[in-house]
């Protein structure tokens, strides 16, 4: 009996030997993986910024993935979002889905891998969010690379001259427009300031560029549009490109060089509300001209960078200008479209506003008379869409 007692003693104490050799295992292997928790947190923390793995790089990622595919994901936890499927949805594809993360390549969009083979072929990768009369991937907005001349300063000054427009008054004798008083709430400035139209040049010119006949005088036009409309309004003529050349920086970088801009005039105008960046497309006159009641005017076309956080609230704004627009002069703009990927900057400054867009007045062949009367339609229906947010907010 004594030796069954012994036996079942050390029975006893060898599984309690076994149990508590599995805990040390289990509390090894959790405090390891703490400790390389920590590693890791102090890694990301201390490396240089460059190879930090950042929100941005997040965003790309999983910007290749649709959007269904999140919902379908969030709908295993929660079957409520099984009810906000869009119609026709078809199931998820795990294997699809990973293949679009790790290549960044949709089966069904050839761009996507072509873009990448083709050069030049990146220029497609924008998405059409609202296509106005004529608008496709063949006509979506482009711009054109400047010629290594842009930095001679031996440049041509001599330019076609042509007669303004002029301005229809906006005010009847009995009724007073509303207005800002000495408030500028309204920034017009341009990233590619050099943009020109060969309307405005020598006839032996080749390249649609100017450093001074050129896109500022568009935004010129909508400033003081945007005055007789109550609307004060700011132009910065900063010479973008001058202050490349100075700095030794490349011509893409002028989104960087155009960023100071926008955020010196936001910590020195506490009043500026909307953010408009001026440029000039580089496609066909028979694409940005249209002709409205016996008049031609040049096109417009709205385009929002689609890599930044809350770009949606921007893209809203175009949207609705659009619209609005298309009420008031139907087929003058060319549709809102969203730019993002390797070919393009992305963000366009519009990351620091939520009320920032970047407007495509017209292309390299429309004449003055064709701008004015477009800046003179863009800051009409910009004011009524101003003045009915103002009177909604202050009904709030």
């Amino acid at each position: 009996m004594r030796e069954r007692v012994t036996s079942l003693n050390s029975k006893g104490l060898m599984l309690a030997h076994r149990e508590l050799k599995k805990w040390y295992k289990r509390s090894g292997i959790y405090l390891l993986g703490l400790i390389g928790i920590f590693l890791l947190i102090g890694l990301l923390t201390s490396i240089q910024p460059a190879y930090r793995l950042s929100s941005s790089t997040l965003h790309t990622w999983t910007s290749q993935v649709d959007g269904s595919s999140f919902l379908r994901l969030m709908s295993m936890e929660n079957r409520v979002f099984q009810g906000a499927y869009p119609e026709g949805y078809e199931d998820l594809r795990i294997s699809e889905m990973i293949f679009q993360t790790a290549t960044s390549i949709q089966p069904d969009d050839p761009r996507s891998f072509l873009g990448r083979e083709l050069p030049g072929f990146s220029a497609y990768d924008g998405q059409i969010v609202v296509a106005g009369e004529g608008t496709n991937y063949t006509t979506m907005a482009v711009e054109s690379a400047p010629p290594m001349e842009i930095f001679d300063e031996k440049e041509k000054e001599v330019v076609t001259e042509e007669q303004p427009v002029e301005q229809e008054d906006q005010t009847s004798p009995d009724q007073a427009l509303p207005t800002t008083g000495d408030r500028d709430v309204v920034l017009i400035y341009h990233t590619h300031n050099r943009e020109s139209y060969f309307p405005l040049l020598p006839e032996d010119a080749t390249d649609a560029f100017h450093s001074k006949a050129n896109i500022t005088l568009v935004g010129d036009r909508l400033a003081q549009s945007l005055e007789d409309n109550g609307i004060g309004a700011k132009v910065d003529k900063t010479d973008i490109t001058k202050k490349l050349k100075e700095k030794d920086m490349e011509y893409y970088e002028s989104y960087d060089m155009s960023r100071s801009v926008v955020q010196e005039a936001m910590s020195t105008e506490a009043d500026l509300q909307y953010y408009f960046d001026l440029h000039r497309d580089s496609i066909d006159k028979q694409y940005t001209t249209t002709d409205i009641n016996g008049e031609s005017f040049a096109r417009i076309f709205f385009v929002i960078g689609g890599e930044y956080a809350h770009y949606e609230q921007n893209l809203k704004l175009a949207n609705e200008l659009h619209n609005k627009m298309e009420e008031e002069y139907p087929g003058l703009s060319r549709g809102v479209m969203t730019k993002k990927g390797s070919g393009t900057n992305g963000k366009f400054n519009q990351d620091l506003s939520q009320n920032a867009i970047l407007i495509e007045f017209g292309g390299v062949e429309n004449t003055l008379e064709e701008l004015y009367r477009s800046a003179d339609a863009v800051a009409g229906v910009f004011s009524d869409f101003y003045w009915q947010a103002e009177k909604v907010s202050g009904d709030q």
